[in-house]
Order: C-alpha cells, then structure tokens, then sequence
C-alpha cells in the first residue's frame, strides 16, 4: 500500500491524480469509483494529518499527485509516486523456435515490458558463443534484436533472452534454432580385410538435420536387412545431428566380400559412402629353430 500524508489546519482538503486530472477524495469522501483508494484523518492529530491511501499499487497509479486545501487562496502540495515493475517479455511480439536452412540469416526478437524499461541481454544456452557473423564472435549480445549472418550447424540450439530493470526476478524465454542441412557422409576406413570366419564392424559417421534415414546396401544395391548374418545400429552422437553407422557381419564367408554402402537420407539431401570388404589372410606362426636342433 502506498499512502501519502498532509498536515493541514481545520480546512477541507482535496486529494486529485494531476496527470489524470482525476479528483479521488474530498474531505472524507471518496469520489473516484478506483476501490483501491481511500482516505483518513487522525482526529487527534493536532496537526491535522490526513493520508492518501492506495491498496494493490498498479503501474498506472504512477504520476504526481497534489492535495488541496480550500483556503480563500487556495494551497497545493505535490507528490511524486514512483512505480516501479518487474519485466515480463511479451510472447505474443516475441521470437518462438524456428527452423532455417543452412548459410540463411536469421533474426531473434525479444520484447519485455517493466518499469523501469528492461534491458535485454541473449545467451547461447550453456557454455557456446554466439556467432554474430564470421568476424564477431561474443559471449553475449545486448539489444531487443538478434541477427545471425549465414547460420551453420554449429550454431544450432538454444538461445536465452534474459530480461532485467533492477527489479526481481530478471525473467528470461528460450528460443530453439534448429539448422536444417543435407547428409553428408564419411567412412573412417574404406578398405576393411577380414579373414574368413571371423566377425567384423564396418563404420560410417554422418551428419544430418533433420535426422537421417540411415541404411546399408551390398553391391546390387539391395538393402541389407538384420539377419542372423547381419545386424545394423545408429548411434546418435553430440553434437545431436552427429551419428554412427555400424554393420555387423558375422562369421565372413567368401559370399560376404565385395562393395558395401553406407546412405543418409533426409528431406534436404543424401550422400553415400563406400567400404570394401576383402580377405585378409591369417598369417600361421610356427616355432622355427633356424639353426637347426639336435
């Protein structure tokens, strides 16, 4: 509650709101229809104090206000209320996740309201730069407006924009940049030997957003299924557009050597990757004596 005091003499006074040219009590009477102002007097008071009383204080009660006291000049007394608001981003004008291709420009936009009016400070959520453009690189950017020059990968994730007047709590809205960009696909070894009968893993690392459709083809092109011969994984990696393809085979057969493809598929694109499979033969130590023995 916020209450404004007047000494007066035996005089009726007047309390008005001066910017609202708005008269909210005369004498003991309220006139406003505001339920949030009243007004009392101490009796006893040789002084004569009476008080302005505002319940439930709201932003727009802010401004000066001046009591009067009906003398034959009469006399006038101001007062300066002072509101002060925590901030509150409005989402309605604000930036929500968005989706971009790769090398775009994007713009985030964050709007809060307070009183003071709020500052507003963007992080990349956890412990990532920003990448502003290809030269500006910073820990934080000030300003309602964030622009980000031909976006990457790398600039995928979560973006804080963190709202503060001097007023607690400072309040802050998480933004989800996603990066969409075609497959691309490569192959740690692409020449694998394997003796026969033994098993083997055969690897490709992707990268892909959306998430790939990830699969493995023989020379024929035909799709390999899991089968007892067969069993096939994808591993997601960090960061989440990074993943592993692995193909087991078990027990190689002759039948099994030859060209095998690793392909990423996703609504921007594909790429492939090549391993081939040969027979590596087992070398046979024997224990030799090149002296011969007696």
């Amino acid at each position: 509650m916020t209450v404004f005091m007047l000494v007066m003499t035996e005089k009726a006074v007047a309390w008005m709101h001066f910017e609202q040219s708005a008269i909210l009590t005369v004498h003991n009477h309220v006139i406003t229809r505001n339920p949030r102002i009243s007004v009392t007097h101490d009796k006893h008071d040789k002084h004569k104090t009476w008080f302005l009383h505002i319940s439930n204080v709201q932003e727009e009660d802010k401004g000066r206000y001046m009591c009067q006291i009906n003398t034959v000049t009469a006399k006038t007394q101001f007062g300066y209320l002072h509101v002060v608001v925590p901030p509150n981003i409005d989402d309605s004008v604000s930036s929500s996740d968005v989706i971009i291709r790769e090398g775009a420009n994007i713009t985030l936009r964050c709007n809060a309201t307070g009183s003071p009016p709020p500052s507003i400070k963007w992080k990349r959520d956890g412990p990532l730069k920003i990448t502003v453009s290809k030269n500006i690189t910073v820990n934080d950017w000030e300003g309602e407006v964030l622009t980000l020059e031909r976006v990457t990968r790398h600039d995928m994730g979560a973006y804080l924009c963190i709202a503060s007047n001097g007023v607690p709590p400072s309040v802050s809205k998480r933004i989800k940049v996603s990066v969409d960009f075609p497959p691309i696909l490569w192959t740690s070894h692409q020449l694998v030997g394997i003796p026969l009968g033994y098993n083997v893993t055969l690897e490709c690392i992707t990268e892909a957003h959306p998430t790939s459709l990830n699969y493995w083809t023989r020379d024929n092109d035909q799709m390999i299924h899991e089968s007892v011969k067969y069993k096939t994984e994808s591993i997601p990696g960090t960061p989440s557009y990074k993943a592993v393809m692995r193909l087991h085979i078990s027990e190689v057969q002759q039948s099994d050597y030859g060209i095998y493809k690793c392909i990423a598929k996703n609504p921007r694109g594909e790429a492939d990757g090549t391993i081939r499979l040969y027979c590596k033969y087992k070398l046979l130590w024997h224990n030799w004596d090149p002296y011969g023995s007696e």
